[in-house]
Protein backbone atom coordinates (compact mmCIF):
# COMPACT_ATOMS: atom_id res chain seq x y z
CA UNK A 1 0.00 0.00 0.00
CA UNK A 2 1.23 3.01 -1.18
CA UNK A 3 1.66 6.39 1.02
CA UNK A 4 -1.46 8.18 -0.24
CA UNK A 5 -3.47 5.15 0.16
CA UNK A 6 -2.12 4.79 3.62
CA UNK A 7 -3.08 8.54 4.25
CA UNK A 8 -6.50 8.04 3.01
CA UNK A 9 -7.31 5.13 4.89
CA UNK A 10 -6.49 7.18 7.62
CA UNK A 11 -8.23 9.91 6.99
CA UNK A 12 -11.67 8.10 6.33
CA UNK A 13 -10.95 5.98 9.24
CA UNK A 14 -10.77 9.60 11.66
CA UNK A 15 -13.53 11.08 10.21
CA UNK A 16 -15.95 7.90 10.81
CA UNK A 17 -14.04 8.22 14.51
CA UNK A 18 -15.38 11.59 15.19
CA UNK A 19 -18.80 10.93 13.45
CA UNK A 20 -19.37 7.65 15.89
CA UNK A 21 -18.40 10.06 18.85
CA UNK A 22 -20.69 13.07 17.83
CA UNK A 23 -23.38 10.76 17.22
CA UNK A 24 -23.04 8.59 20.13
CA UNK A 25 -23.60 11.43 22.65
CA UNK A 26 -27.24 11.33 21.96
CA UNK A 27 -27.23 8.04 23.63
CA UNK A 28 -24.97 9.27 26.18
CA UNK A 29 -26.93 11.87 27.68
CA UNK A 30 -29.93 9.86 27.47
CA UNK A 31 -28.47 7.24 29.41
CA UNK A 32 -26.93 9.75 31.85
CA UNK A 33 -30.22 11.41 32.78
CA UNK A 34 -31.98 7.78 32.95
CA UNK A 35 -29.95 6.08 35.35
CA UNK A 36 -30.18 9.23 37.35
CA UNK A 37 -33.53 9.65 37.22
CA UNK A 38 -33.95 6.17 38.60
CA UNK A 39 -33.50 7.14 42.33
CA UNK A 40 -36.97 9.30 42.17
CA UNK A 41 -38.69 6.85 40.29
CA UNK A 42 -38.00 4.03 42.58
CA UNK A 43 -39.99 5.68 45.41
CA UNK A 44 -42.78 7.26 42.88
CA UNK A 45 -44.14 5.49 39.91
CA UNK A 46 -44.17 8.01 36.63
CA UNK A 47 -47.91 7.98 36.67
CA UNK A 48 -47.79 9.90 39.76
CA UNK A 49 -44.70 12.12 38.46
CA UNK A 50 -47.14 12.89 35.53
CA UNK A 51 -50.61 13.23 37.11
CA UNK A 52 -50.13 14.90 40.02
CA UNK A 53 -50.36 18.84 40.75
CA UNK A 54 -48.10 18.96 43.57
CA UNK A 55 -44.25 19.96 43.33
CA UNK A 56 -43.38 20.39 46.99
CA UNK A 57 -39.57 18.22 47.38
CA UNK A 58 -39.02 19.22 50.93
CA UNK A 59 -42.35 16.91 51.74
CA UNK A 60 -41.09 14.60 48.89
CA UNK A 61 -43.76 15.11 46.07
CA UNK A 62 -42.38 15.75 43.11
CA UNK A 63 -46.04 16.25 40.88
CA UNK A 64 -45.26 17.53 37.38
CA UNK A 65 -48.77 17.98 36.04
CA UNK A 66 -49.56 21.59 36.54
CA UNK A 67 -45.84 22.14 34.95
CA UNK A 68 -46.46 20.42 31.87
CA UNK A 69 -50.15 22.13 31.47
CA UNK A 70 -48.17 25.30 31.77
CA UNK A 71 -45.06 24.11 29.22
CA UNK A 72 -48.04 23.27 26.92
CA UNK A 73 -49.77 26.80 27.39
CA UNK A 74 -47.20 28.44 26.55
CA UNK A 75 -45.52 26.52 23.57
CA UNK A 76 -49.02 26.21 22.07
CA UNK A 77 -50.23 30.09 22.73
CA UNK A 78 -46.59 30.63 21.24
CA UNK A 79 -46.71 28.22 17.95
CA UNK A 80 -50.74 29.90 17.12
CA UNK A 81 -49.23 33.36 17.06
CA UNK A 82 -45.64 32.30 15.26
CA UNK A 83 -47.08 30.06 12.81
CA UNK A 84 -49.65 32.40 10.54
CA UNK A 85 -47.28 35.55 10.52
CA UNK A 86 -43.98 33.13 10.16
CA UNK A 87 -46.07 31.58 6.49
CA UNK A 88 -47.41 35.22 6.11
CA UNK A 89 -43.76 36.84 6.13
CA UNK A 90 -42.22 33.90 4.06
CA UNK A 91 -44.69 33.79 1.13
CA UNK A 92 -44.39 37.64 0.71
CA UNK A 93 -40.24 37.52 0.82
CA UNK A 94 -40.66 34.31 -1.44
CA UNK A 95 -43.57 35.65 -3.87
CA UNK A 96 -43.73 39.25 -3.65
CA UNK A 97 -40.64 41.18 -2.54
CA UNK A 98 -37.98 42.36 -5.10
CA UNK A 99 -35.01 40.69 -5.37
CA UNK A 100 -33.19 43.15 -3.58
CA UNK A 101 -35.84 43.67 -0.47
CA UNK A 102 -35.39 40.18 -0.43
CA UNK A 103 -31.89 39.87 0.25
CA UNK A 104 -31.83 42.59 2.28
CA UNK A 105 -34.19 40.95 5.03
CA UNK A 106 -33.05 37.24 4.73
CA UNK A 107 -29.55 38.49 6.57
CA UNK A 108 -31.51 39.93 9.36
CA UNK A 109 -33.79 36.90 9.36
CA UNK A 110 -30.68 34.71 10.22
CA UNK A 111 -29.56 36.98 12.91
CA UNK A 112 -32.56 36.90 14.71
CA UNK A 113 -32.13 32.79 14.70
CA UNK A 114 -28.59 33.26 16.33
CA UNK A 115 -29.53 36.19 19.12
CA UNK A 116 -28.87 34.71 22.67
CA UNK A 117 -32.02 33.68 24.31
CA UNK A 118 -31.02 35.90 27.31
CA UNK A 119 -31.42 39.01 25.09
CA UNK A 120 -34.88 38.07 24.43
CA UNK A 121 -35.68 37.23 27.83
CA UNK A 122 -34.13 40.90 28.86
CA UNK A 123 -36.10 42.83 26.33
CA UNK A 124 -38.76 40.50 27.54
CA UNK A 125 -38.47 41.68 31.36
CA UNK A 126 -37.85 45.32 30.84
CA UNK A 127 -40.37 46.18 27.73
CA UNK A 128 -43.23 43.10 27.61
CA UNK A 129 -43.69 42.66 30.99
CA UNK A 130 -44.30 46.35 32.02
CA UNK A 131 -46.68 46.71 28.43
CA UNK A 132 -48.49 43.15 29.64
CA UNK A 133 -49.26 44.72 33.33
CA UNK A 134 -50.36 48.05 32.24
CA UNK A 135 -51.79 47.78 28.99
CA UNK A 136 -52.50 43.87 27.67
CA UNK A 137 -53.80 42.38 31.02
CA UNK A 138 -56.57 45.21 31.96
CA UNK A 139 -57.60 45.72 28.44
CA UNK A 140 -58.93 41.89 28.90
CA UNK A 141 -60.34 42.74 32.55
CA UNK A 142 -57.39 40.76 34.40
CA UNK A 143 -54.19 41.87 36.58
CA UNK A 144 -50.82 40.79 36.47
CA UNK A 145 -47.60 41.26 37.31
CA UNK A 146 -46.63 41.37 33.56
CA UNK A 147 -44.79 38.20 34.23
CA UNK A 148 -46.72 35.62 33.36
CA UNK A 149 -47.66 32.83 30.79
CA UNK A 150 -48.77 35.63 28.48
CA UNK A 151 -45.64 37.07 28.08
CA UNK A 152 -43.65 33.97 27.83
CA UNK A 153 -45.69 33.01 24.97
CA UNK A 154 -45.47 36.32 23.44
CA UNK A 155 -41.49 36.48 23.76
CA UNK A 156 -41.30 32.62 22.64
CA UNK A 157 -43.38 32.85 19.75
CA UNK A 158 -40.58 36.04 18.18
CA UNK A 159 -37.99 33.31 18.65
CA UNK A 160 -39.56 30.64 17.11
CA UNK A 161 -39.73 33.39 13.89
CA UNK A 162 -36.83 33.02 11.72
CA UNK A 163 -36.66 28.68 12.51
CA UNK A 164 -40.29 28.46 10.77
CA UNK A 165 -39.49 31.30 8.28
CA UNK A 166 -36.47 30.07 6.84
CA UNK A 167 -37.57 26.70 6.86
CA UNK A 168 -40.84 27.52 4.75
CA UNK A 169 -38.65 29.91 1.93
CA UNK A 170 -36.47 26.80 1.44
CA UNK A 171 -39.88 24.67 1.21
CA UNK A 172 -41.44 27.14 -1.47
CA UNK A 173 -38.09 28.36 -3.46
CA UNK A 174 -37.73 24.12 -3.78
CA UNK A 175 -41.59 24.44 -5.77
CA UNK A 176 -40.99 23.69 -9.38
CA UNK A 177 -41.83 26.69 -11.37
CA UNK A 178 -43.72 25.01 -13.96
CA UNK A 179 -46.20 24.05 -10.98
CA UNK A 180 -46.66 27.99 -10.44
CA UNK A 181 -46.65 29.01 -14.17
CA UNK A 182 -49.23 26.50 -14.89
CA UNK A 183 -51.27 27.99 -12.78
CA UNK A 184 -51.22 31.49 -13.79
CA UNK A 185 -51.57 30.07 -17.31
CA UNK A 186 -55.13 29.03 -16.74
CA UNK A 187 -56.09 33.15 -15.27
CA UNK A 188 -55.43 31.88 -12.07
CA UNK A 189 -54.31 35.18 -9.47
CA UNK A 190 -51.18 35.44 -8.14
CA UNK A 191 -52.75 35.05 -4.64
CA UNK A 192 -55.02 32.08 -6.03
CA UNK A 193 -51.93 30.45 -7.16
CA UNK A 194 -50.36 30.50 -3.60
CA UNK A 195 -53.17 29.28 -1.93
CA UNK A 196 -53.77 26.46 -4.20
CA UNK A 197 -50.71 25.37 -5.46
CA UNK A 198 -47.58 27.15 -3.32
CA UNK A 199 -49.70 25.93 0.37
CA UNK A 200 -50.81 22.37 -1.07
CA UNK A 201 -47.39 21.57 -3.02
CA UNK A 202 -45.47 22.95 0.32
CA UNK A 203 -47.54 20.84 3.17
CA UNK A 204 -45.44 18.65 3.94
CA UNK A 205 -42.36 20.86 4.59
CA UNK A 206 -44.47 23.89 6.14
CA UNK A 207 -45.62 20.82 8.74
CA UNK A 208 -41.79 19.58 9.30
CA UNK A 209 -40.96 23.56 10.35
CA UNK A 210 -43.89 24.09 12.41
CA UNK A 211 -42.55 20.78 14.20
CA UNK A 212 -39.16 22.29 14.33
CA UNK A 213 -40.19 25.40 15.79
CA UNK A 214 -41.99 22.98 18.36
CA UNK A 215 -39.35 21.46 19.29
CA UNK A 216 -37.38 24.71 19.79
CA UNK A 217 -40.21 26.75 21.53
CA UNK A 218 -40.85 23.45 24.19
CA UNK A 219 -37.24 23.35 25.33
CA UNK A 220 -36.47 27.04 25.97
CA UNK A 221 -35.30 27.94 28.85
CA UNK A 222 -33.87 31.27 29.97
CA UNK A 223 -36.13 33.77 27.99
CA UNK A 224 -38.97 31.70 28.76
CA UNK A 225 -37.49 32.09 32.88
CA UNK A 226 -37.44 35.21 32.98
CA UNK A 227 -40.96 36.66 31.86
CA UNK A 228 -43.23 33.77 33.44
CA UNK A 229 -43.16 34.56 37.20
CA UNK A 230 -41.99 31.32 38.74
CA UNK A 231 -45.15 29.90 40.18
CA UNK A 232 -46.01 26.05 40.00
CA UNK A 233 -49.90 25.78 40.35
CA UNK A 234 -53.00 24.80 37.56
CA UNK A 235 -53.25 28.15 35.73
CA UNK A 236 -56.67 29.48 35.22
CA UNK A 237 -55.57 32.47 33.29
CA UNK A 238 -53.15 33.22 30.99
CA UNK A 239 -52.05 36.49 32.59
CA UNK A 240 -51.63 34.18 35.83
CA UNK A 241 -47.66 33.13 36.61
CA UNK A 242 -46.55 29.59 35.86
CA UNK A 243 -43.53 27.33 35.13
CA UNK A 244 -42.27 25.49 32.54
CA UNK A 245 -40.35 22.14 32.50
CA UNK A 246 -36.94 23.93 30.93
CA UNK A 247 -37.64 26.92 33.71
CA UNK A 248 -38.25 24.50 36.72
CA UNK A 249 -35.11 23.00 35.69
CA UNK A 250 -33.45 26.67 35.56
CA UNK A 251 -34.61 28.05 38.68
CA UNK A 252 -34.34 25.21 40.97
CA UNK A 253 -31.21 23.80 39.95
CA UNK A 254 -28.99 25.65 42.77
CA UNK A 255 -31.11 24.93 45.66
CA UNK A 256 -32.41 21.26 45.07
CA UNK A 257 -29.03 19.32 43.22
CA UNK A 258 -27.27 18.93 46.83
CA UNK A 259 -30.31 16.79 47.82
CA UNK A 260 -29.90 13.58 45.79
CA UNK A 261 -33.63 12.53 45.33
CA UNK A 262 -34.76 16.24 44.65
CA UNK A 263 -31.52 16.28 42.07
CA UNK A 264 -33.06 12.35 40.81
CA UNK A 265 -36.52 14.47 40.08
CA UNK A 266 -35.15 17.38 38.15
CA UNK A 267 -33.16 14.87 35.97
CA UNK A 268 -36.58 13.32 35.41
CA UNK A 269 -37.83 16.32 34.27
CA UNK A 270 -34.77 17.02 31.60
CA UNK A 271 -35.09 13.61 30.51
CA UNK A 272 -38.83 14.24 29.66
CA UNK A 273 -37.47 17.55 27.80
CA UNK A 274 -35.01 15.24 26.18
CA UNK A 275 -37.54 12.73 24.94
CA UNK A 276 -40.25 14.75 23.77
CA UNK A 277 -38.01 17.36 21.44
CA UNK A 278 -35.96 14.09 20.25
CA UNK A 279 -39.50 12.57 19.11
CA UNK A 280 -41.15 16.44 17.39
CA UNK A 281 -37.06 16.97 15.67
CA UNK A 282 -37.43 13.26 14.39
CA UNK A 283 -40.97 13.86 13.19
CA UNK A 284 -39.88 17.17 11.88
CA UNK A 285 -36.95 15.33 9.94
CA UNK A 286 -38.87 12.48 8.43
CA UNK A 287 -41.35 14.86 7.39
CA UNK A 288 -38.98 17.43 5.92
CA UNK A 289 -37.22 14.36 4.15
CA UNK A 290 -40.25 13.56 2.64
CA UNK A 291 -40.64 16.75 0.86
CA UNK A 292 -37.27 16.75 -0.56
CA UNK A 293 -38.00 13.43 -2.05
CA UNK A 294 -41.29 14.38 -3.63
CA UNK A 295 -39.18 17.29 -5.21
CA UNK A 296 -36.29 15.06 -6.47
CA UNK A 297 -37.33 14.29 -9.79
Amino acid sequence: MNTRKLRDLIGTKTLLLITLFVSSLFFLIFILLLSRSLLVLESHSIIEVLFSSIWNPDAGQFGLAAIIVDTILVTGFALLIAIPISLLSAIYIVEYAPRRLRKTIRPFIDVLAGVPSVVYGLCAFLFLAPFVQNVIAPFFGAQSTGLCIFSAAIILSIMVFPIIISLCIESFDAIPLSLKEASLSVGATKWETVKKVVFRASAPSIIAAILLGFGRAFGETIAVNMVIGGTIRLPSSLFNPGETLASLIASKYGELMSIPLHESALMLVALILFIVVFLFYILGFLTLRRAKKRWKY
